[in-house]
Order: structure tokens, then sequence, then C-alpha cells
């Protein structure tokens, strides 16, 4: 949304409602509104908010939590400093590229997929998902966690052959 039209949006509110919007206005004034810009430099929790889209080239230093979110995919560009905390949410697909520094957590989500291009810097949680396979290229930094998957199947070696080599940091987690 173009900050024209907020501008206007907030002026309509203090002739209609009385509300003091300059002071809001002010506030709104500075923050970057094009998706190139959306920087958000710390955390951000928006676990069972109402929110039903991200915007595109949505950046979190910190973690990023959607938990139990009523959201289906993530924006193209999201890039994550530390964690991606998704449980128990609607997400089904994952945006291809998708960089998380720290820990990836998809448990109890409806994913059936991961994308080419995912790297992750900590662990990928991946219990109770309906993924069958691992993409070629994945990077883990540490520990992969599988139980209630159909990955299950698969032997660590067989495992392992399916992540960019010497990225599975550590263990393979089937409990």
């Amino acid at each position: 949304m173009k900050k024209e039209v907020l501008k206007r949006i907030f002026e309509f509110l203090e002739t209609k409602e009385g509300h003091k919007v300059p002071f809001l206005w002010k506030l709104f004034n500075n923050i970057p509104l094009t998706k190139e810009e959306l920087i958000v430099k710390g955390d951000l929790d928006l676990s069972q908010t109402q929110i039903t889209s991200l915007p595109e080239g949505l950046k979190v230093g910190g973690t990023l939590d959607l938990i139990e979110l009523n959201i289906e995919t993530l924006p193209e560009g999201l890039k994550v400093g530390n964690n991606l905390v998704l449980s128990f949410s609607s997400i089904q697909t994952l945006p291809k590229g998708l960089k998380v520094g720290g820990n990836l957590n998809l448990l109890d989500t409806p994913i059936t997929f991961l994308p080419k291009g995912l790297e992750v810097g900590g662990y990928l949680d991946i219990r109770y998902t309906k993924i069958t396979s691992l993409p070629k290229g994945l990077e883990v930094g540490a520990n992969l966690y599988i139980k209630n998957t159909a990955l299950v199947e698969y032997t660590d070696e067989e495992l392992k052959e399916m992540v960019k080599p010497g990225t599975l940091a550590r263990r393979i987690y089937r409990e």
C-alpha cells in the first residue's frame, strides 16, 4: 500500500471519527512500505493472530514465530536470521530459496515437500508432516528430526545422501 493512500485513510478517519491521526501519520511516515525495504531487525511473533499473508521480501533479523497461524504460503524472498517456527500452522508450502540462520520448526504442519535451495543453519524439525523426501542441495547445520514422517523408512546414510554433502552436522532423530 502506498504512503499516499495511507495518509488519505488517516485524514478520513480524523474527520469522521475525531481521532488524532496526525500523530499516527508521523509514525507511519517513517515506516518503509515497499517490499524491498521491509526489514524487522529483532524478533517478530505473529503467533495466533489473524494475519493471512506476509509481504514479499520480508527479512527478520531475529526469530519469526508463526505458530497456529492460518496462512498457507510464505512470501518469496523471506529471510530469517535466527529461528523460523511454523508449528501447528496451516502453511502448505515454503518459498524456493528460503534461508533460515537458526532452526526451522515445521512440527505438525501440512507441508508435503521442502523447496530446492533451502538452507537451515541450525536444526530442521519436520516431525508429524507429510514430507516424503528431502530436496537435493538441502543444507542443515545441525540435527534433523523426522519422527512420524515417511522419512523414517530411510537409513541415516540415505538421508545424508539427499542433503548437500557435509551440511548435516549432527544427528538424525527418529523418535
